[in-house]
């Protein structure tokens, strides 16, 4: 199992906080993931991750595996080097992409035959070529192949997919115990519950991958465009019938509220690409909600994004500034739009955790959520 210490709970909800140690640091948890889809963190360096607090990023196995290709990240020494990152990684499996971004492909038993959305060229992915490819990445937190259905399922087709990801997961478990890393690092694999919204399957996806042994947990096939009541019902079970000893990890999931409910669920581990994308497109985060900077209503606003914050975009520049350079398309613009959104997420999880660990959670959230939602998710 992967080094986790679980330091304190919340004593009305499932909130706890923790730390897990991996061979390149330490992270505290609750924990929120920059995503460095292509090995880097849209319009910013590894260095200004790190400054902001980041000690984790997550990579694409689908899109690293199709651009630059596994020799040029095998012959820079792994991901970390190729990237220079010295902290932790976590790839995904790369079963994501393959379901939702091929234009065709042909699920069986076996694997994903599936065809490049760049050039149209076919692949194959199953199990063992997952995390053989992991393995040249060299993440620290290798996640097991799964299949995601999409919201809605038929029960039936939800049922065969996790079935299905179950034999899977027993493949990537004995295919990572044959083979050793490739770095000299360790390397810890988590397996994926799944289910769709549907409980009894939840229960029974948790029941067989917590036996199984992984080193800790994921929650997958939420935020795939169901209800926020079924996102938020489908993470407090499946937290709840996860090992408390293990690091729990809710996939894809990044709306500041949706962390919040779900850092009370029980979650440790969170990613999304909402602070990137969203920051390109001009919209930036603040404990009042969501400011869409672009807006007239900032052309002549000569204060920063949020005066609390210890961004360089909020110690320098003021979101009058901010909106020029969106609105001219300069590259700048993006890179302070996102410098800034980085640092709201991880200061929310880090907020959350110190709230958990001073016995104060439930306060902090309460007040939190108020002042956020005034002007809505």
């Amino acid at each position: 199992m992967i080094p986790f210490t679980l330091q304190a709970t919340d004593a009305d909800s499932g909130a706890r906080a923790g730390t897990f140690q991996t061979d390149h640091g330490a992270v505290n948890t609750p924990v929120f993931m920059p995503v460095g889809t292509y090995g880097a963190v849209k319009t910013v360096t590894p260095e200004e991750v790190e400054t902001a607090g980041g000690r984790i990023i997550l990579g694409n196995t689908y899109h690293l595996y199709l651009r630059p290709g596994l020799e040029v990240i095998r012959h820079a020494g792994g991901l970390h080097e190729f990237m220079g990152w010295n902290n932790a990684l976590l790839t995904d499996s790369g079963g994501f992409q393959v379901f939702s971004l091929a234009k065709l492909n042909n699920i069986t038993d076996a694997g994903v035959t599936f065809q490049s959305h760049i050039d149209g060229s076919r692949h194959y992915f199953d199990p063992r070529q997952s995390m053989q490819i992991q393995r040249i990445l060299g993440s620290d937190i290798m996640m097991a192949f799964d299949e995601c259905p999409p919201y809605p399922a038929e029960r039936a087709y939800a049922e065969e997919a996790m079935q299905r990801t179950h034999r899977w997961a027993e493949q990537c478990l004995e295919y990572t115990a044959a083979e050793g890393p490739i770095y000299g690092h360790t390397q810890y694999l988590f397996g994926i519950v799944q289910g769709s919204t549907f409980p009894d399957l939840r229960r029974m996806s948790a029941a067989h991958l917590t036996s199984l042994g992984f080193d800790g947990y994921a929650i997958g096939g939420v935020a795939v465009g169901e209800p926020k009541q079924e996102l938020r019902q489908m993470t407090a079970l499946t937290a709840s019938l996860l090992p408390e000893e293990q690091p729990r990890y809710l996939m894809g999931v990044g709306k500041p509220a949706d962390i919040v409910e779900s850092i009370a669920a029980g979650v440790d581990m969170f990613d999304c690409v909402i602070p990137t994308r969203n920051a390109r497109n001009g919209l930036v985060y603040t404990p009042d909600g969501r400011l869409p900077v672009r807006n007239a209503t900032s052309a002549d606003d000569h204060t920063p994004i949020d005066p609390d914050c210890t961004c360089y975009t909020c110690r320098h520049f003021t979101r009058a500034y901010l909106r020029h350079l969106l609105n001219v398309n300069e590259i700048l613009g993006h890179r302070l739009a996102t410098l800034h959104n980085l640092q709201f997420f991880l200061d929310l999880a880090g907020a959350a955790r110190a709230a958990i660990l001073e016995s104060r959670f439930g306060a902090w959230k309460t007040e939190f959520l108020r002042r956020y939602r005034e002007n809505g998710e």
